[in-house]
């Protein structure tokens, strides 16, 4: 407002009036009582005064020729630089009715001819003191609302922590629980297969030995077939050894994604991290009642190590892979449902990864709030709203890199993924 510019002056008026006499004399009168006074003779002048030096208070006649003063308040309230200014009318009209237009088209105050000098330096007063305690109310609110902006970012940070420590403690708990039986498992599976083996063989020999075998043992080998618990036992072994292997691939996955013991930035093999992600979500890729397996296109560039925090930008990976399974589980009339992962080093020392689906796409009124903590495009009880906010965190503050959504509806969604090469906190 003006009058932090002016500190000898009680505050800046515009005096429009298209009578000379009546110019001078409310000029003279408010320049003695303190203020700053500029005069317009019409509504024209009015409108270019205000945009030269923004006013504190309008006195605005009302009957003027080519353009009356309803017309000139009706176009100050309609540009947002001078909306806010409160505009007092100066009219002999005395009647009900052109005091409800003024107020209709904006008019903050309304005073009669002949007026009385100290009832429009009152009424001045009060329009400039109300416009400051708006202004003073207008930072408050804008302050309040940062407040709730760091609170809201404080609310994630913290709640990604509290997740990041959980999946630390989970996964080492998985892997200490998980890895002494499996170790043991695998690695007697061969013994158990050798051991099998020999035992086919004996009976192998015993039949090649003795071909005329007694009633009771004929009776057993029919019952049995051996022939087929012979060629089928193998087929287990085969099927557990895979088991075991892919138990213990879970396991290092888990370990991989989660990072508990790297806390510290680290130079990693971002494909890994995809990778790891990929393979927890392999159970939510699977065919299912309402949509076809989705189909994973990997298209990697031969890629250097990154150097970030491995465990928190494996979050955002596993975010944005499970946003892209939720939105192709709701796109039922998709036949070939796919996701598609491309990285790519660029020529300013940054990797791309772009992790995009073909389902239903985002409305374009949504995509500026995607990553706005709580907010979330989800079912009441499907989405936290947390998500992606997170993967914002991560991205844009801790790695300062880039996050960003390209989608329309019907046109699936892609969100790409911008992070230095090499961190600040790590550059050697």
């Amino acid at each position: 407002m003006n009058l932090n510019n002016h500190n000898h002056h009680k505050g800046n008026v515009l005096v429009v009036d298209d009578t000379p006499n009546n110019l001078r004399l409310l000029s003279a009168m408010l320049t003695a009582q303190g203020y700053e006074v500029r005069k317009a003779l019409n509504g024209k002048m009015a409108l270019t005064a205000c945009h030269v030096v923004l006013p504190d208070v309008i006195l605005l006649d009302i009957n003027m020729p080519e353009m009356d003063g309803y017309q000139v308040c009706q176009q100050l309230k309609s540009d947002k630089i001078t909306a806010e200014v409160p505009v007092i009318f100066i009219s002999a009209l005395d009647d009900v009715l052109d005091k409800v237009k003024a107020f209709d088209v904006g008019g903050a105050d309304y005073i009669t001819k002949p007026f009385h000098g100290a009832e429009v330096i009152l009424r001045i007063e009060n329009q400039i003191n109300l416009r400051l305690f708006q202004l003073k109310l207008q930072e408050k609110n804008i302050l309040l609302e940062q407040a709730l902006a760091n609170l809201q970012a404080a609310q994630v940070q913290q709640i990604q922590n509290e997740k990041m420590v959980a999946l630390g403690q989970l996964v080492a708990g998985i892997a200490h629980e998980v890895n002494n039986p499996i170790s043991f498992i695998y690695g007697n599976l061969q013994y158990a297969n050798q051991y099998i083996q020999d035992l086919i063989n004996i009976i192998s020999t015993y039949q090649q030995e003795y071909p005329q075998p007694n009633h009771k043992i004929e009776k057993i080998l029919k019952d049995l077939d051996l022939n087929y618990v012979t060629k089928d036992l193998q087929t287990l072994m085969g099927a557990m050894h895979r088991g075991a292997e892919r138990i213990t691939d879970i396991v290092l996955a888990l370990q991989n994604f989660s990072r508990h013991d790297e806390a510290v930035m680290k130079q990693v093999n971002i494909h890994e991290g995809i990778d790891s992600a990929l393979l927890m979500l392999q159970h939510r890729l699977r065919e299912t009642a309402n949509r076809p397996a989705i189909a994973i296109i990997q298209d990697y560039e031969n890629l250097p190590l990154v150097s970030c925090y491995p465990s928190e930008l494996n979050q955002v990976f596993m975010h944005l892979l499970n946003n892209a399974i939720d939105a192709l589980d709701g796109s039922v009339s998709q036949e070939k449902p796919q996701i598609q992962i491309h990285t790519q080093l660029t020529q300013i020392k940054t990797v791309k990864i772009a992790i995009a689906d073909n389902g239903p796409g985002i409305e374009e009124s949504l995509r500026s709030r995607l990553f706005d903590p709580f907010f979330t495009t989800k079912p009441v009880g499907k989405g936290s709203g947390l998500g992606l906010s997170i993967s914002y965190q991560i991205v844009v503050q801790k790695h300062r890199g880039q996050i960003t959504c390209a989608s329309s509806p019907g046109q699936g969604a892609e969100f790409l993924l911008e992070i230095p090469l090499e961190q600040p906190e790590y550059s050697s």
